[in-house]
């Protein structure tokens, strides 16, 4: 039976998390929460799978891009089928017209599950980490890195445009959003120049201990020159004197350059994440 989360499932819940988190095999999209307190205000719109008497399984929705994302479907030796298709009709009676599915590249029978399910595979993001190290780099000649301290809509979402090949989100943001981000304390935004002409940029966000490059791109008549790397290191720079012990950066499996260029760097696979998508008509 698929149910509302109730607060006597909270233990059950975090059971079920705890074993996801023993296994890469078992992980997907799922609260991040690890107490019950946390957990309430992080799942309880979400449902579970009840057989029995046992908590099998969990999953939510929530609204992402121009439809929705499911958190999970997590289960444990259980069909997710069921909590699929309590999504489905969730999704379709809040007028979304597509859902995406966030499973670890090692889970698969998630995986198949999904596709079974409908669900096609649109890429696959990597995550490297790296503790605090020097990784200085000095620009090409003829470009600078600069700070950028008052965003100009208009020349991010150009430049953004012509550097991304893939990953159109930050397309689909008004200007006023796009500023209010880069105006918040643990943004920050640096562009490399040619000139006076933008021919790449890199956003990191930081908290007091971390910090995670959120996009790194160049224009394409730019690359291979070291721009990329640079920029990378300027960021680098920042988040290791604030105080980051850990800087994060990610790559879809397109983006060839930028994986072989953190390999090279001495970057630690941490986790690869596999996006499905689901087309509800």
């Amino acid at each position: 039976m698929v149910r509302p989360v109730r607060p006597e499932d909270l233990s059950g819940l975090l059971a079920l998390l705890r074993w996801m988190d023993a296994d890469p095999a078992r992980r997907v999209l799922a609260p991040e929460a690890r107490s019950e307190d946390e957990l309430w205000w992080a799942a309880d719109e979400g449902w579970v799978l009840e057989l029995g008497e046992r908590l099998a399984g969990y999953a939510a929705l929530y609204p992402f891009r121009q439809g929705g994302a499911l958190e999970g479907p997590l289960v444990q030796d259980a069909d997710p089928a069921p909590l699929l298709e309590r999504a489905d009709r969730e999704a379709t009676a809040r007028g979304w017209h597509t859902l995406y599915a966030f499973p670890h590249e090692a889970n698969q029978s998630l995986r198949a599950a999904l596709q079974t399910w409908g669900y096609a595979p649109v890429h696959t993001s990597y995550f490297f980490t790296t503790p605090p190290r020097d990784l200085a780099y000095p620009p090409p000649a003829g470009v600078r890195i600069a700070r950028v301290e008052s965003l100009d809509p208009e020349v991010y979402c150009e430049l953004y445009r012509r550097s991304e090949d893939a990953w159109s989100l930050r397309l689909g943001w008004s200007a006023l959003e796009l500023i209010e981000h880069f105006q918040r304390p643990d943004v920050h935004l640096w562009y490399a120049f040619e000139g006076d002409r933008p021919v790449g940029l890199v956003e990191l966000e930081t908290t007091p201990d971390a910090a995670e490059i959120a996009y790194l791109g160049v224009v394409p008549e730019a690359r291979g020159r070291g721009v990329g790397r640079a920029l990378l290191a300027a960021a680098a720079d920042r988040a290791f004197d604030g105080g980051a012990r850990e800087l994060k950066v990610r790559a879809h499996d397109h983006e060839k350059a930028a994986i072989a260029l953190y390999e090279r760097l001495g970057f630690r696979l941490a986790d690869a994440v596999v996006t499905y998508a689901k087309e509800l008509g």
